[in-house]
């Protein structure tokens, strides 16, 4: 069974490579963004909560977000695997997530971990700033957003790591070669 998660640092390609691994393994790409999206377009009561606190500025609490994943989870192309991208974010979802797979007999299998130089990361994430236009992104911001990562995943990453399911893939280089050798550490 393919019950996974994607989990790196901003800029090391998590949702490139989610897509690309989901759809070699024939599973769902979950991401979150996509999840909280898709709830506030369709104006589900999940969604409509959702944005009332996303348009007051605040972050969605955690009861919201784990509602929707488990939801999404629910869906009938998730019943053979999966692969989870932003979620968990803290130590309250891991534990809920396997609330949400326990009460199916199931439990995550594999945790992708895509690690990356941070100044190489910085310097993929300024250049896709200009491409963008996205002034709002500088070093300083995209230094601070990678220590926020570190501070907020060290912990998700050790409990996982104790299970026994983390593989650590190399995040650099050319996306058919991080796809490669994700692949590989899964087989």
């Amino acid at each position: 069974m393919n019950r996974l998660l994607i989990i790196g640092p901003p800029g090391a390609g998590k949702g490139t490579q989610a897509v690309k691994i989901a759809e070699e393994l024939k599973i769902p790409a979950i991401s979150t963004g996509d999840i909280f999206r898709k709830n506030i377009k369709e104006e589900t009561e999940l969604g409509k909560e959702a944005k009332s606190y996303i348009d007051s500025g605040n972050l969605v609490p955690d009861s919201v977000t784990n509602n929707m994943v488990r939801a999404r989870l629910d869906e009938a192309d998730a019943a053979h695997g999966f692969l989870l991208d932003g979620y968990p974010r803290n130590i309250a979802q891991v534990h809920e997530l396997d609330a949400i797979l326990a009460d199916k007999n199931q439990q995550i299998d594999r945790v992708l971990l895509l690690v990356a130089d941070n100044d190489e990361l910085v310097a993929r994430l300024l250049n896709r700033a200009a491409e963008q236009g996205r002034t709002d992104d500088n070093e300083e911001v995209i230094r601070h957003r990678l220590k926020v990562y570190e501070e907020e995943t060290a912990p998700l990453i050790a409990i996982y790591r104790e299970r026994g399911i983390v593989k650590e893939v190399d995040g650099l280089g050319e996306i058919a070669d991080v796809t490669e050798r994700i692949l590989k550490a899964l087989s």
